[in-house]
């Protein structure tokens, strides 16, 4: 893994040889994050106030270009070492908050304009996307403002490519496929089923127009399962109401079953990822999305953590 620095003054500087490192990449919430340490050298005394971006590259692909969070410098037994924090580009639109807006017609060139451009994050394969009334409210982070918006009106969540660049298209998908099956190098494995947090019905409603609305997670509530939200919605729409009780809904299964697998090697898969598991000895078997890769290298060597879900 080579990491170079992006200063401020548009200077570049590359680090010594990395003593480990770690990959977290998410694509989107939590956010892409990045850790590594090195030996210290004096001439970055000077470079480090003023590193401002990172670039993580592996047999010369880029892994992962970000914001620089933080930076560290030890002395100890192990000698005089650096230690790099940093966080994918999306920590940009995370970080900063947008003004409260009211869109009469939202267009998504307009929201891409309002709450990404003017950070100089690159968007491309945008959706054409549009919708009617859509607000932002005071305090909400722009990515918040953008997320929102492809939810509402193209039912996808926008996410980042490795090299920094937003996406305004749905992520999961991407066509590549990891087979694991019995000889698979696997370092460990684990499944977890939770029924906890799951909801069964989503009770919205609207007190100023005295509208009671009830979306079912009927799958839920046939195999027994009893967890009721209630939600208040002022002056809302019957469209309004449906989206936000499936969307409710939806997001608190996602994580009803979730494998994590640990392999030999670094960048096994990234996410949007499929993996097949095929694995007879622990009766587990099917297709799941790879919504995590965190790759690293220490005195262990290299491997990847695999999260898996169902989208």
């Amino acid at each position: 893994m080579i990491l170079e620095l992006e200063t401020c003054g548009g200077g570049t500087y590359q680090l010594p040889t990395l003593l480990s490192w770690e990959l977290d990449l998410t694509s989107s919430v939590p956010c892409d994050s990045m850790t590594a340490v090195c030996p210290y050298d004096p001439a970055m005394a000077d470079v480090l106030p003023k590193a401002v971006r990172f670039t993580a590259r592996q047999d010369g692909g880029i892994m992962l270009r970000g914001v620089v969070d933080a930076y560290e410098i030890s002395l100890s037994h192990q000698g005089l070492l650096m230690s790099l924090e940093g966080r994918g580009m999306a920590a940009l639109l995370l970080d900063n908050e947008s003004e409260a807006l009211t869109y009469a017609r939202a267009l998504l060139p307009e929201i891409l304009e309002n709450h990404v451009t003017p950070y100089g994050i690159r968007v491309e394969k945008a959706r054409e996307v549009s919708g009617g009334s859509y607000a932002v409210t005071s305090g909400a982070s722009q990515w918040k403002a953008v997320q929102g918006f492809t939810r509402r009106f193209g039912g996808f969540d926008p996410y980042f490519t490795r090299e920094g660049t937003l996406v305004a298209a749905p992520l999961w998908g991407s066509g590549r496929t990891l087979e694991l099956g019995n000889t698979a190098p696997l370092l460990r494995l684990r499944k977890r089923e939770q029924r906890y947090g799951v909801i069964s019905e989503m009770l919205i409603q609207d007190k100023s127009q005295r509208i009671s609305h009830r979306v079912p997670n009927q799958k839920f509530i046939d195999a027994g399962g009893q967890r009721r939200h209630v939600l208040y919605m002022p002056r809302s729409t019957a469209v309004d109401r449906r989206y936000t009780g499936e969307y409710q809904i939806a997001q608190s299964a996602l994580e009803q079953v979730e494998v994590t697998a640990e392999l030999s090697g670094p960048f096994a898969a990234m996410p949007g990822d499929r993996v097949k598991l095929s694995l007879e000895r622990l009766a587990l078997s099917g297709q799941y999305e790879v919504i995590r890769s965190r790759s690293r290298m220490d005195g262990s060597g290299e491997r990847t953590e695999l999260t898996l879900s169902v989208r």
